[in-house]
Protein backbone atom coordinates (compact mmCIF):
# COMPACT_ATOMS: atom_id res chain seq x y z
CA UNK A 1 0.00 0.00 0.00
CA UNK A 2 1.18 3.46 -0.36
CA UNK A 3 2.38 5.75 2.35
CA UNK A 4 1.30 8.61 3.34
CA UNK A 5 3.45 10.78 1.08
CA UNK A 6 2.48 8.51 -2.46
CA UNK A 7 -1.44 8.75 -1.65
CA UNK A 8 -0.52 13.16 -1.29
CA UNK A 9 1.28 12.48 -4.65
CA UNK A 10 -1.58 10.57 -6.04
CA UNK A 11 -4.56 12.57 -4.85
CA UNK A 12 -2.99 15.99 -6.33
CA UNK A 13 -2.17 14.10 -9.71
CA UNK A 14 -5.82 12.99 -9.74
CA UNK A 15 -6.91 15.94 -9.29
CA UNK A 16 -5.31 18.08 -12.00
CA UNK A 17 -6.65 15.06 -14.31
CA UNK A 18 -9.89 15.96 -12.76
CA UNK A 19 -9.72 19.46 -13.47
CA UNK A 20 -8.63 19.17 -17.13
CA UNK A 21 -11.04 16.76 -18.20
CA UNK A 22 -13.73 19.13 -16.86
CA UNK A 23 -12.70 21.41 -18.53
CA UNK A 24 -11.98 19.96 -21.64
CA UNK A 25 -15.88 18.19 -21.77
CA UNK A 26 -17.36 21.47 -20.65
CA UNK A 27 -16.20 22.70 -24.22
CA UNK A 28 -17.10 19.94 -25.86
CA UNK A 29 -20.79 18.40 -24.08
CA UNK A 30 -21.45 16.20 -27.01
CA UNK A 31 -19.05 14.18 -26.99
CA UNK A 32 -20.94 13.09 -23.25
CA UNK A 33 -22.42 10.09 -24.59
CA UNK A 34 -19.50 9.19 -26.65
CA UNK A 35 -17.11 9.21 -23.26
CA UNK A 36 -19.82 7.05 -21.28
CA UNK A 37 -20.02 4.62 -23.39
CA UNK A 38 -16.24 4.06 -24.07
CA UNK A 39 -15.81 3.34 -20.16
CA UNK A 40 -19.16 1.02 -20.40
CA UNK A 41 -17.61 -0.94 -23.19
CA UNK A 42 -14.14 -1.08 -22.55
CA UNK A 43 -15.27 -2.66 -19.16
CA UNK A 44 -17.40 -4.80 -20.65
CA UNK A 45 -15.36 -7.20 -22.60
CA UNK A 46 -14.76 -8.81 -18.60
CA UNK A 47 -14.82 -12.28 -18.64
CA UNK A 48 -15.37 -14.25 -15.23
CA UNK A 49 -14.39 -17.36 -16.17
CA UNK A 50 -11.16 -16.51 -17.67
CA UNK A 51 -10.49 -13.62 -15.59
CA UNK A 52 -9.68 -11.29 -18.58
CA UNK A 53 -10.70 -8.56 -20.24
CA UNK A 54 -12.29 -5.76 -18.28
CA UNK A 55 -11.29 -1.90 -17.58
CA UNK A 56 -7.77 -2.15 -19.34
CA UNK A 57 -7.70 0.59 -22.02
CA UNK A 58 -7.95 -2.15 -25.02
CA UNK A 59 -10.74 -0.23 -26.58
CA UNK A 60 -7.39 1.88 -27.99
CA UNK A 61 -6.55 -0.73 -30.44
CA UNK A 62 -8.54 0.18 -33.88
CA UNK A 63 -8.66 -3.37 -34.64
CA UNK A 64 -10.99 -3.27 -31.16
CA UNK A 65 -12.52 0.06 -31.94
CA UNK A 66 -13.86 -0.50 -35.55
CA UNK A 67 -16.25 -3.06 -33.77
CA UNK A 68 -19.83 -2.62 -34.55
CA UNK A 69 -20.29 -2.58 -30.47
CA UNK A 70 -17.68 0.60 -30.54
CA UNK A 71 -19.50 2.91 -33.98
CA UNK A 72 -19.22 6.29 -32.78
CA UNK A 73 -16.72 6.14 -30.34
CA UNK A 74 -13.50 7.64 -31.87
CA UNK A 75 -14.12 11.22 -31.84
CA UNK A 76 -14.47 10.24 -27.72
CA UNK A 77 -11.18 8.33 -27.94
CA UNK A 78 -9.76 11.37 -29.79
CA UNK A 79 -10.40 13.65 -26.72
CA UNK A 80 -9.06 11.26 -24.29
CA UNK A 81 -6.06 11.08 -26.12
CA UNK A 82 -5.70 14.85 -26.52
CA UNK A 83 -6.28 15.57 -22.83
CA UNK A 84 -3.98 11.99 -21.76
CA UNK A 85 -1.14 14.14 -24.09
CA UNK A 86 -1.10 17.03 -21.43
CA UNK A 87 -1.41 14.96 -18.57
CA UNK A 88 1.39 13.02 -19.79
CA UNK A 89 3.59 15.88 -20.13
CA UNK A 90 2.92 17.09 -16.62
CA UNK A 91 2.98 14.21 -14.58
CA UNK A 92 6.03 13.30 -12.69
CA UNK A 93 5.15 9.41 -11.69
CA UNK A 94 4.78 8.50 -15.54
CA UNK A 95 2.35 8.55 -17.86
CA UNK A 96 -1.42 7.64 -17.35
CA UNK A 97 -2.17 4.43 -18.75
CA UNK A 98 -5.61 4.15 -20.79
CA UNK A 99 -7.33 1.96 -18.64
CA UNK A 100 -7.31 4.93 -16.05
CA UNK A 101 -8.26 7.97 -18.27
CA UNK A 102 -11.16 5.98 -19.93
CA UNK A 103 -13.04 5.96 -16.32
CA UNK A 104 -12.02 9.26 -15.05
CA UNK A 105 -13.40 10.22 -18.69
CA UNK A 106 -16.29 8.13 -17.94
CA UNK A 107 -16.53 9.88 -14.57
CA UNK A 108 -16.22 13.69 -15.60
CA UNK A 109 -19.33 12.51 -17.90
CA UNK A 110 -21.33 12.04 -15.30
CA UNK A 111 -20.03 14.58 -12.86
CA UNK A 112 -21.45 17.00 -15.94
CA UNK A 113 -24.64 15.60 -16.51
CA UNK A 114 -25.41 15.66 -12.84
CA UNK A 115 -24.39 19.69 -12.98
CA UNK A 116 -26.29 20.27 -15.86
CA UNK A 117 -29.22 18.57 -14.55
CA UNK A 118 -28.96 20.92 -11.12
CA UNK A 119 -28.71 24.31 -13.69
CA UNK A 120 -31.85 22.70 -15.65
CA UNK A 121 -33.79 22.44 -12.29
CA UNK A 122 -32.74 26.25 -11.44
CA UNK A 123 -33.97 27.91 -14.76
CA UNK A 124 -30.62 27.56 -16.64
CA UNK A 125 -29.07 29.34 -14.05
CA UNK A 126 -25.51 28.39 -14.09
CA UNK A 127 -24.45 30.23 -10.17
CA UNK A 128 -27.89 28.48 -8.92
CA UNK A 129 -26.97 25.45 -10.23
CA UNK A 130 -23.67 24.90 -9.10
CA UNK A 131 -25.04 25.92 -5.92
CA UNK A 132 -27.56 23.07 -5.92
CA UNK A 133 -25.07 20.62 -7.09
CA UNK A 134 -22.41 21.50 -4.39
CA UNK A 135 -25.35 21.70 -1.05
CA UNK A 136 -27.31 18.97 -2.16
CA UNK A 137 -24.53 17.09 -4.67
CA UNK A 138 -22.95 13.68 -4.62
CA UNK A 139 -19.81 14.87 -4.77
CA UNK A 140 -18.82 13.03 -1.08
CA UNK A 141 -20.18 9.74 -2.45
CA UNK A 142 -16.87 8.87 -5.58
CA UNK A 143 -14.10 8.04 -2.78
CA UNK A 144 -14.24 4.63 -3.47
CA UNK A 145 -13.83 4.97 -7.14
CA UNK A 146 -11.49 7.42 -6.59
CA UNK A 147 -9.26 5.13 -4.86
CA UNK A 148 -9.32 2.64 -7.42
CA UNK A 149 -6.61 4.83 -9.35
CA UNK A 150 -3.69 2.95 -11.23
CA UNK A 151 -5.42 0.40 -13.52
CA UNK A 152 -2.56 -1.50 -15.64
CA UNK A 153 -3.46 -1.16 -19.59
CA UNK A 154 -3.98 -3.94 -22.25
CA UNK A 155 -0.86 -4.89 -24.47
CA UNK A 156 -3.70 -6.21 -27.10
CA UNK A 157 -7.15 -5.89 -28.19
CA UNK A 158 -9.61 -8.16 -25.81
CA UNK A 159 -11.64 -10.94 -28.12
CA UNK A 160 -14.63 -10.15 -30.04
CA UNK A 161 -18.12 -10.99 -28.97
CA UNK A 162 -18.05 -10.24 -25.22
CA UNK A 163 -19.95 -6.79 -25.97
CA UNK A 164 -23.45 -6.86 -27.11
CA UNK A 165 -24.89 -3.81 -29.42
CA UNK A 166 -26.96 -2.08 -26.56
CA UNK A 167 -28.79 0.28 -29.27
CA UNK A 168 -30.05 -3.60 -30.98
CA UNK A 169 -29.48 -5.98 -28.07
CA UNK A 170 -33.23 -7.20 -26.48
CA UNK A 171 -33.31 -6.20 -22.58
CA UNK A 172 -32.52 -9.85 -22.25
CA UNK A 173 -29.12 -9.78 -23.81
CA UNK A 174 -28.50 -6.86 -21.96
CA UNK A 175 -29.24 -8.39 -18.42
CA UNK A 176 -27.82 -11.46 -19.77
CA UNK A 177 -24.07 -9.29 -20.14
CA UNK A 178 -24.65 -7.04 -16.93
CA UNK A 179 -25.40 -10.95 -14.89
CA UNK A 180 -22.53 -12.07 -16.68
CA UNK A 181 -19.99 -9.50 -15.04
CA UNK A 182 -21.86 -9.75 -11.60
CA UNK A 183 -24.40 -6.80 -11.90
CA UNK A 184 -27.78 -6.74 -12.50
CA UNK A 185 -31.11 -5.98 -13.73
CA UNK A 186 -30.70 -2.68 -10.64
CA UNK A 187 -27.02 -1.53 -12.03
CA UNK A 188 -28.85 -1.64 -15.87
CA UNK A 189 -31.20 0.77 -15.52
CA UNK A 190 -29.20 3.22 -13.44
CA UNK A 191 -26.81 3.01 -16.06
CA UNK A 192 -29.19 4.08 -18.97
CA UNK A 193 -27.41 7.05 -19.82
CA UNK A 194 -23.83 4.80 -20.50
CA UNK A 195 -26.02 2.33 -22.91
CA UNK A 196 -26.64 5.03 -25.86
CA UNK A 197 -27.42 8.76 -26.39
CA UNK A 198 -31.01 8.42 -26.01
CA UNK A 199 -31.47 7.79 -22.47
CA UNK A 200 -35.10 8.44 -22.61
CA UNK A 201 -35.42 5.61 -25.82
CA UNK A 202 -33.04 3.29 -23.76
CA UNK A 203 -35.63 3.72 -20.35
CA UNK A 204 -38.61 3.05 -22.61
CA UNK A 205 -37.06 0.26 -23.78
CA UNK A 206 -35.92 -1.28 -20.33
CA UNK A 207 -39.35 -0.66 -18.94
CA UNK A 208 -40.80 -3.35 -20.76
CA UNK A 209 -38.62 -5.80 -18.75
CA UNK A 210 -40.87 -6.43 -15.38
CA UNK A 211 -37.33 -7.06 -13.59
CA UNK A 212 -35.89 -3.67 -15.21
CA UNK A 213 -39.05 -1.74 -15.14
CA UNK A 214 -39.14 -0.98 -11.53
CA UNK A 215 -35.54 0.35 -11.13
CA UNK A 216 -36.40 2.42 -14.06
CA UNK A 217 -39.39 4.29 -12.58
CA UNK A 218 -37.21 4.22 -9.19
CA UNK A 219 -34.55 6.35 -11.20
CA UNK A 220 -36.96 8.28 -13.24
CA UNK A 221 -38.89 9.63 -10.17
CA UNK A 222 -35.58 10.54 -8.54
CA UNK A 223 -34.30 12.43 -11.09
CA UNK A 224 -37.35 14.61 -10.87
CA UNK A 225 -36.63 15.31 -7.12
CA UNK A 226 -34.13 18.33 -6.25
CA UNK A 227 -31.30 16.31 -5.35
CA UNK A 228 -31.85 13.50 -7.25
CA UNK A 229 -29.89 11.44 -4.65
CA UNK A 230 -31.38 7.90 -5.30
CA UNK A 231 -30.26 8.07 -8.81
CA UNK A 232 -27.15 9.65 -8.50
CA UNK A 233 -25.53 7.34 -5.54
CA UNK A 234 -26.80 4.23 -7.07
CA UNK A 235 -25.16 5.02 -10.54
CA UNK A 236 -21.94 6.17 -8.34
CA UNK A 237 -22.16 2.41 -6.73
CA UNK A 238 -22.71 0.60 -9.94
CA UNK A 239 -20.06 2.61 -12.19
CA UNK A 240 -17.59 2.14 -9.38
CA UNK A 241 -17.60 -1.22 -9.41
CA UNK A 242 -17.76 -1.40 -13.30
CA UNK A 243 -14.87 0.48 -13.40
CA UNK A 244 -12.84 -1.66 -12.02
CA UNK A 245 -13.56 -5.10 -13.69
CA UNK A 246 -10.48 -7.49 -14.48
CA UNK A 247 -8.04 -5.07 -12.50
CA UNK A 248 -5.73 -5.17 -9.77
CA UNK A 249 -5.39 -1.71 -8.92
CA UNK A 250 -1.75 -0.36 -7.89
CA UNK A 251 -2.11 1.75 -5.18
CA UNK A 252 1.48 2.95 -5.65
CA UNK A 253 0.96 3.99 -9.68
CA UNK A 254 2.08 7.33 -10.61
CA UNK A 255 4.07 8.02 -7.48
CA UNK A 256 7.82 8.96 -7.67
CA UNK A 257 10.54 9.60 -5.09
CA UNK A 258 11.06 12.84 -3.45
CA UNK A 259 14.49 14.48 -2.97
CA UNK A 260 15.98 14.23 0.57
CA UNK A 261 18.06 17.16 1.79
CA UNK A 262 21.40 16.09 3.07
CA UNK A 263 21.08 18.34 6.12
CA UNK A 264 24.80 17.02 6.87
CA UNK A 265 25.88 19.02 3.90
CA UNK A 266 23.90 22.51 4.63
CA UNK A 267 26.51 25.29 5.99
CA UNK A 268 25.49 26.65 9.39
Amino acid sequence: MADLNQRRQRSEFQSKIKILLSTTIKAKPELVPSLLKLALNDAMTYDKATKSGGANGSIRFSSELSRAENEGLSDGLSLIEEVKKEIDSISKGGPISYADIIQLAGQSAVKFTYLASAIRKCGGNEEKGNLLYTAYGSAGQWGLFDRNFGRSDATEADPEGRVPQWGKATVQEMKDKFIAVGLGPRQLAVMSAFLGPDQAATEQLLATDPQVAPWVQKYQRSRETVSQTDYEVDLITAFTKLSCLGQQINFEAYTYPVERINLSKLKL
